[in-house]
């Protein structure tokens, strides 16, 4: 099983399926549909939101399973194509996507196979997305909120570790700044208003008042605090001599409960000041999850190892989920450098979190 589940995810990382590459994200599918159909006794039923795919299988007769497994294909974009290969050493899958999260999937399609020929009709599916990596909107909360997707229990692994299983994710706010000013020459600055110096001083504000709220967190491992990160400032201007006219930036802010996206953009218009547009682009509010405390169970017994349970300043599908009272487990096997062209997964973590999945998805459904 274990060969199987580094060929697996091997032969994904060989397929770019990249946001702006949306024919290779039909060919993952369809690379994974090959895989499932060959399982007696299931419905593999395929949507489409704004020109993203999804997946979702299940035993046939059964739309809610009482344990459904999510991730998605998409993996982040890299310039040079060629990075899109794998290899194994030192007891890692080396690739892009490796760790977020094509090992997963190759485990998740491995599980649903061998679980559904030996326990046929088992209340067990998967869920597949595939745009995971630009907010998750046309996949995971597309097939919960319009779709109608609901389960007993989810499975994410699209975070935490083996041992380490996250409770909480902070809230995420996406946000562009506009800001207007008057053309003019660099030689005669006070004749018009720079937009990209008002842009700069205004992310200066911003920055600063974020900054502000992390009072009581002193602690340097402790970052359960608010966060506002630039990371876009741009400018239509090309020429060295001439003051631009208009200019932008975009924002990452990251918060935790009680904070709310509505609360953090209005910091975020008061703190910009007059002159500066505050649009924002995406947000989404922090999330509580629930772990199964059988999960928990047979986690400590096969790691041999203590369970601890975290908080994640990063962002999961998970949040399209929990909001409808279901129960999320976000952990995964040991990953690593994720979003870079050397990202990898462990193995012998692979073989652990499979087993995991396979005695708790046995034990929940009363059939270990």
């Amino acid at each position: 099983m274990l060969e199987r589940l580094v060929a697996l995810t091997r032969d994904l990382i060989l397929i770019p399926s990249t946001d702006g590459r949306p024919r290779e994200r039909a060919r993952c599918f369809a690379f994974l549909r090959d895989h499932l159909e060959a399982v007696d006794g299931i419905t593999i039923r395929e949507y489409e939101s704004g020109g993203y795919g999804s997946l979702v299988a299940c035993p046939k007769g059964v739309d809610h399973p009482e344990i459904l497994m999510v991730a998605h294909l998409d993996v982040i974009e890299h310039p040079d194509a060629d990075v899109y290969r794998s290899t194994v050493r030192d007891g890692r899958i080396y690739g892009p996507g490796a760790g977020d999260m094509k090992g997963q999937v190759a485990i998740m399609v491995e599980l649903f196979c061998l679980l559904h020929r030996r326990h046929p009709g088992i209340s067990f599916g998967i869920a597949i997305t595939s745009d995971e990596e630009i907010g998750g909107h046309h996949g995971v909360k597309h097939l919960f909120e319009n779709i109608g997707l609901r389960c007993g229990v989810a499975m994410v692994p699209d975070g935490g570790s083996v041992n380490d299983i996250t409770i909480a994710e902070k809230g995420i706010l996406h946000a562009r700044l506009n800001c207007e000013g008057q053309e003019g020459h660099a030689a005669r600055p006070w004749l018009v208003p720079n937009a990209l110096l008002q842009l700069a001083e205004g992310l200066v504000r911003l920055t600063g008042e974020v900054a502000g709220l992390r009072a009581g967190h002193e602690d340097a491992l402790d970052h359960w605090y608010p966060t506002c990160v630039p990371t876009v400032m741009r400018t239509a201007n090309e020429t060295l001599n001439c003051i631009p006219g208009e200019a932008y930036a975009c924002l990452d802010v990251r918060f935790p409960f009680p904070y709310t996206a509505a609360q953090m953009m209005e910091r975020l218009r008061l703190a910009a000041g007059p002159g500066i547009e505050v649009v924002e682009l995406m947000s989404a509010e922090p999330t509580h999850l629930a772990p199964d405390p059988l999960y928990l169970e047979i986690t400590r017994k096969l790691t041999g190892l203590p369970v601890n349970l975290v908080r994640a300043s990063g962002g999961s599908d998970s949040r399209f989920i929990a909001q409808y009272g279901i129960p999320v487990i976000l952990s995964r096997p040991l990953v690593g450098a994720l979003h870079s062209p050397d990202e990898w997964m462990d193995i012998a973590s692979m073989d652990l979190y499979f087993r995991i999945c396979e005695e708790f998805i046995l034990r929940k459904l009363g059939l270990g």
